[in-house]
């Protein structure tokens, strides 16, 4: 493989002599600005080996280089071993970023080339502006990846079907409706494949974990149009469509179909979520500003929290079903492996009703790999499990009423000192987000800190974000909200389901995570104001023998017990006897 990423290479470098480009940068997205990719779309990994789910990898005449964050450093390093490719660690502090490395290693008068489908207008705006500042050009049209990747994967072609009203809780019309009320323009062009999914109310298998058809959609109040490829609507799901104002158009025909709009049409996007090129056919059409379809998606409806709220309990008889068979494993000396336990676990989820699919792949990291933050075993890295050691697996599923995303750490045998007090650093944090009390208008931004108190008056801390937002029955990542160190200025809105998830990772040695996920509730109304809180959704026990209650307040061991009453009510009318019982001893009350 190494070989043939540097043949790639090569003959990239040749494209780009033949057409007088300096450095190509290629991210990890599509042109719908995704996280999650389809095949047809894993550009970056094809040139360079690596397969995380974020970084951009830049190539010059002489030196390939790969951006990533703190979640991949450890695997981008093995991956990119032996490739020449130089691994560079974004977010450090000696880590410049990709343009500043650009136009600190380029020649007055080069020639910086992307391809304008797979950038937003925002980040090109951004890119050119700096690279003119420093004397050099950008092209936006440089995509010579198909005459290169001569086996590149088709698009996507599974079929698009309707996401049941009982289930969405509101009518594609009715959504239509609400979006163009708010958008103060004469028309929306939607781009992010989620978005467009809970739009219509529509779903389709085009990207692995994520149930959304590879599409475009153009709305108005003269009628809206659904741009994908006409093999995949079946005539029901057309009829469907029809009902609700909604046309079809060839995905492949985008760019003629922008052509044909009306000259004086005033249509709004959201320029982050919006490629260069799209915004080019657009021209003088084009109005910025934030399409309202976020958040309108991310304040989750009562049908949608209710079966969310029913999708977790039978996610949680999943879990205990796993955390079971792992335990009976380690006690009879029977193989697991690492692989083995993300097939246990989609196995034992995929026998519960109204699964889909797995939400993301799960992560199982036993010792020194639960340190590897986005580890994915291979066959060269699957670990066999021994009865020894923290095990962290973060998993979940795509269920018809709701999205599931659960990350638990558990010992397989005598816990060490170093193992329960870090566990219970990573506890007291998460304990303390999920309590908190908070004035509403208050951002992600301004609570990330609750989380990692405890473990910053130990100098110690994690480098990802603490919470992200999660989708009904569509993408695990979410926004427009999020718990993290960075600002984002959405605040925590009744309504949005986001994970609880602080970690530590000692590299070498073991990985921490403990996830929940919470929906933002109100909590009180004073003078002061409005008050909002958070209602933890996630059914699974936390391992009472990592708990080191020397480290615990009070109150944090009384939430530890009331949240595993909580498990224990909820899940044990759906459990046999033998699991009840297991499920009741790992619930037991803590006590000093």
């Amino acid at each position: 493989m190494k070989e043939e990423i540097t043949e790639r290479l090569n003959a990239l470098r040749d494209a780009m002599r033949q057409a007088d480009v300096a450095a190509i940068i290629i991210p990890q997205t599509d042109p719908h600005q995704s996280e999650y990719l389809a095949d047809h779309w894993q550009v970056r990994r094809h040139f360079s080996g690596f397969t995380g789910s974020a970084g951009s990898l830049v190539v010059t005449a002489d030196k390939a280089l790969l951006w990533t964050d703190s979640r991949y450093f450890i695997q981008a390093a093995a991956q990119l071993d032996g490739t020449g490719i130089k691994l560079m660690k974004d977010g450090l502090p000696d880590t410049p970023d990709i343009i500043s490395y650009l136009t600190g290693a380029l020649p007055s008068g080069a020639t910086v080339g992307i391809d304008g489908w797979l950038f937003s207008t925002d980040a090109v705006a951004t890119i050119d502006a700096a690279l003119t500042d420093k004397g050099l050009r950008l092209r936006t049209d440089f995509d010579p990846v198909d005459a290169l990747w001569t086996d590149r994967p088709a698009l996507p072609q599974t079929s698009i079907f309707i996401h049941d009203i009982k289930y969405a809780g509101r009518s594609a019309a009715d959504k239509i409706a609400d979006i163009l009320a708010k958008a103060n323009a004469d028309a929306v062009f939607v781009s992010a494949l989620d978005e467009i999914a809970w739009t219509l109310n529509i779903r389709s298998r085009d990207v692995q974990c994520n149930p959304v058809a590879t599409a475009y959609l153009y709305i108005s109040r003269d009628g809206s149009t659904l741009l994908t490829d006409p093999a995949k609507v079946a005539p029901e799901t057309a009829d469907y469509l029809k009902a609700n104002g909604v046309g079809l158009a060839p995905y492949s025909a985008v760019g003629d179909f922008i052509a044909s709009l009306p000259a004086g049409a005033k249509v709004l996007v959201e320029p982050a979520k919006t490629s260069q090129a799209v915004a080019t056919a657009l021209g003088e059409r084009m109005t910025k500003g934030t399409s309202p379809i976020a958040m309108f998606k991310a304040c989750k409806n009562d049908t949608q929290i209710s079966g969310t709220r029913s999708a977790m309990e039978r996610d949680g008889v999943a879990m205990v079903k796993a955390l079971m068979e792992i335990e009976r494993m380690m006690q009879t000396g029977e193989k697991l492996t690492e692989m083995g336990i993300a097939a246990l676990l989609t196995r034992l989820r995929s026998e519960g009703e109204l699964y889909f699919d797995d939400s993301f792949d799960t992560i199982a990291g036993f010792r020194d790999h639960g340190a590897i933050v986005h580890y994915s075993a291979t066959p060269d890295t699957d670990a066999t499990l021994s009865p020894d050691g923290l095990l962290l697996i973060d998993s979940g599923a795509q269920y018809l009423d709701g999205t599931t995303d659960i990350t638990r750490t558990i010992s397989l045998g005598n816990p060490t000192d170093l193992q329960r007090h870090d566990f219970t650093l990573v506890m007291k944090g998460h304990i303390a987000l999920a309590s908190m009390v908070f004035p509403a208008g208050t951002t992600g931004h301004q609570l990330d800190a609750i989380a990692r108190q405890f473990l910053w008056k130990e100098g110690l801390s994690y480098l990802h974000g603490t919470g992200h937002g999660v989708g009904h029955f569509l993408n695990v990542h979410e926004g427009p909200q999020s718990v993290r160190l960075n600002y984002v200025p959405t605040p925590l809105t009744p309504g949005m389901i986001t994970s609880n998830e602080p970690g530590l990772y000692r590299e070498g040695i073991h990985g921490i995570r403990c996830e929940n996920l919470v929906l933002t509730i109100p909590a009180m109304t004073t003078e002061f104001g409005e008050f909002l809180r958070f209602e933890t959704l996630t059914l699974c026990p936390f391992d009472l023998s990592l708990f080191d209650l020397s480290l615990m307040s009070d109150s944090e061991i009384e939430w530890v017990n009331a949240y595993h009453a909580t498990v224990r009510n909820r899940l044990t009318p759906m459990l046999t006897p033998r699991q009840a019982q297991w499920l009741a001893d790992k619930t037991a009350p803590l006590k000093r």
